[in-house]
C-alpha cells in the first residue's frame, strides 16, 4: 500500500509539472515553450521611407491611420510584454542615460533623466499576424532586438481615450546601431 501512494504521489508530481504550457528560464522568467515563430515575415529589408518620430505620430496620427513611427525601444526598466511580441518605443529626442557622458545608469533603456517627458514621447508597439492578432512570442526573439535598439515601424495606430498610442505593427526595421 505503501509503495502504492508514493507512486500515486510521484505521478501527480510529474503530472502538474508536465502538464504546464510554460517553462521557467535560467533568469527566472517565464517563456513560452511552443515552437518559434519565423521573424522573418515582419522584419523589412530596407528602412521605409517618410518615418516620423514618436512625438510627431502621437500628436497626429488618427485611430485606424497607417503610420510609419521610428524610435528606440526602451521607457522603462522592462519595455517588453512578456511572451508576447510587443514592446514600448521613446522618441529619439530623447537621451537615454547612456547616451550622457559619465552616467553610469545600470539600464540605460529606463529614461530615468527624462522621466517628465516619458509619458508623452513613448508608443507601445504590438507586432500582429495577417488576422490582426497580436503575435504570441517574445518580440526579442523573434525580431533579435534588444533594449535601445533603433525600429522602424509600419503599421495601423490605434488610439485610447487618453491619448495613448499603439500601432498595431505589420512590419519592422531595425536599425544597425
Amino acid at each position: 500500500m505503501k509503495v502504492f501512494l508514493m507512486l500515486a504521489g510521484c505521478v501527480c508530481v510529474m503530472l502538474a509539472t508536465g502538464c504546464s504550457q510554460e517553462s521557467e528560464t535560467d533568469s527566472g522568467s517565464t517563456t513560452d515553450s511552443r515552437p518559434p515563430i519565423d521573424g522573418s515575415q515582419f522584419l523589412l529589408d530596407r528602412e521605409p521611407a517618410g518615418a516620423a518620430d514618436v512625438l510627431t505620430v502621437r500628436a497626429d496620427a488618427r485611430d485606424g491611420e497607417e503610420v510609419i513611427v521610428t524610435g528606440r525601444i526602451g521607457g522603462s526598466g522592462n519595455p517588453w510584454v512578456e511572451g508576447r511580441a510587443a514592446f514600448s518605443i521613446v522618441d529619439d529626442s530623447l537621451k537615454a542615460c547612456s547616451d550622457i557622458p559619465g552616467d553610469e545608469c545600470a539600464q540605460p533603456w529606463d529614461y530615468c533623466c527624462e522621466t517628465d517627458k516619458l509619458s508623452t514621447s513613448t508608443a507601445l508597439i504590438q507586432i500582429v499576424d495577417d488576422a490582426g492578432s497580436l503575435v504570441r512570442t517574445d518580440a526579442r526573439t523573434l525580431l533579435n532586438v534588444k533594449e535601445l535598439s533603433t525600429v522602424i515601424v509600419t503599421g495601423t495606430a490605434r488610439r485610447d481615450d487618453a491619448g495613448n498610442l499603439t500601432v498595431l505593427a505589420s512590419g519592422v526595421y531595425v536599425k544597425q546601431n
